[in-house]
């Protein structure tokens, strides 16, 4: 009503979907002096000239139906429900010569064919919500079951019915969980557990560098152990292209002191063909003395495995052996990204291997360490996470 022959697209992936949700929902919230709805259009009309038209894409090629269109809005509903190629084509329909706000709002739950890009595009990339490059901005919005003043009012029972969900299920309905998905490896990790807010180290801490060295990535890590082995990853080195010098020279200039220990993998051991010296050897000349850390990767994994399980310490807080400074973004969101290697069900898949090196690097340290002892894990209450439906924005 504030922009005149504003144009509007709404979608489902189907048009049941449409028809069971948003066509009702839009004659219920408009009054009916205001809002027509043409039922064999799927279309609402305004009398000022403005329309929503409900569309749905149940397949890849169902965009092109909107090849020709203009819109100053798009709205997905339920956005994991639809794939990456559907939504970005779609952006291109953000058009037209007046001065409408060009935006694209998307509401969503984890889960769903489209979670890995839909993670990757708005929770990975918007560091405090937003995310802004030359192509414009991007806006995470988290919304918690418990803002919804009306359905908390009218259906008390929502969340004990939520609560009743598989573990998997309840993670991404109710507790709004994007750390989770079908084939993931390490289904300990919690965001709202293993992230935490960074803080100045105690000096009598004991401190260590693990790392996972190669000319594709140079994934290194900081980590501090306090006085009841509880370890902290509080730092990180994630760099392509570094030659082996430059690389120690890295870990150098974080200017970190008394390290106890700088834990490295074994083939960073073997002799070079063009220098006739190991990796190891090479950063020793640079001051930095590798240790040999385990290279058995099931036990490596299992190891790591125990120090992500979620307990709740003497304050009844749910926590974790091992926690991540939220500044160590790329650990953050490789770590949780790890699937099930398909011919070894005990191991981690090495595709694709981008999202590996932070992983094997955090594997190092705790490869030989002992395991942290064992604690009684507690389920967490709906207060343990944000219990949210998520809202996109880009424009």
């Amino acid at each position: 009503m504030k922009y005149p022959k504003s144009k509007q697209l709404i979608l489902r992936r189907t048009l049941p979907e449409l028809e069971k949700s948003l066509i009702r929902v839009a004659l219920g919230l408009f009054d009916n002096s205001i809002y027509k709805y043409n039922s064999s259009k799927h279309t609402g009309t305004f009398p000022n000239g403005s329309i929503i038209d409900f569309g749905y894409c149940d397949k890849e090629n169902d965009v092109f139906k909107y090849q020709s269109a203009e819109y100053d809005v798009i709205r997905f509903d339920e956005l994991t429900h639809f794939t990456q190629d559907m939504y970005v084509y779609l952006i291109s329909r953000i058009r037209g010569v007046n001065n409408f706000p060009k935006q694209i709002k998307s509401s969503t739950n984890p889960g769903g064919i489209g979670h890995s890009w839909v993670k990757e595009r708005f929770i990975d990339a918007c560091v405090d919500g937003i995310y802004c490059d030359e192509n414009g901005i991007r806006q995470f919005i988290p919304a918690k079951v418990s803002d919804n003043s009306f359905l908390m009012k009218n259906d008390k029972g929502y969340i004990s019915r939520l609560k009743r969900l598989s573990d998997k299920d309840k993670r991404a309905l109710l507790y709004g969980d994007w750390d989770i998905f079908d084939g993931q490896y390490f289904s300990e990790f919690r965001r709202s557990i293993h992230v935490i807010k960074p803080f100045i180290i105690p000096p009598h801490w004991k401190k260590y560098f693990t790392m996972d060295y190669g000319l594709d990535m140079f994934a290194g890590f900081f980590i501090a152990v306090d006085t009841q082995g509880k370890a902290y990853v509080y730092r990180e080195i994630y760099k392509p292209n570094l030659i082996i010098s430059n690389a120690a020279k890295e870990i150098l200039n974080a200017d970190e002191k008394n390290i106890s220990a700088y834990y490295a993998p074994p083939d960073l051991y073997n002799r070079r063909q063009d220098t006739g010296k190991s990796v190891a050897e090479i950063f020793s000349e640079y001051g930095i003395l590798l240790s040999k850390s385990e290279n058995n990767r099931v036990q490596g994994w299992y190891n790591l495995k125990e120090w992500l399980m979620p307990y709740k310490d003497e304050t009844g807080h749910m926590t974790a052996n091992l926690v991540i400074f939220e500044n160590c973004t790329n650990l953050i969101r490789t770590l949780p990204a790890l699937t099930f290697d398909k011919s070894n069900p005990n191991d981690v898949a090495n595709m694709p291997h981008e999202i590996t090196h932070a992983p094997d690097a955090l594997r190092y340290f705790v490869a030989g360490r002992p395991v942290p002892a064992v604690r009684e894990v507690i389920e967490e209450d709906e207060n343990s996470y944000d219990a949210q439906i998520e809202n996109f924005i880009e424009f």
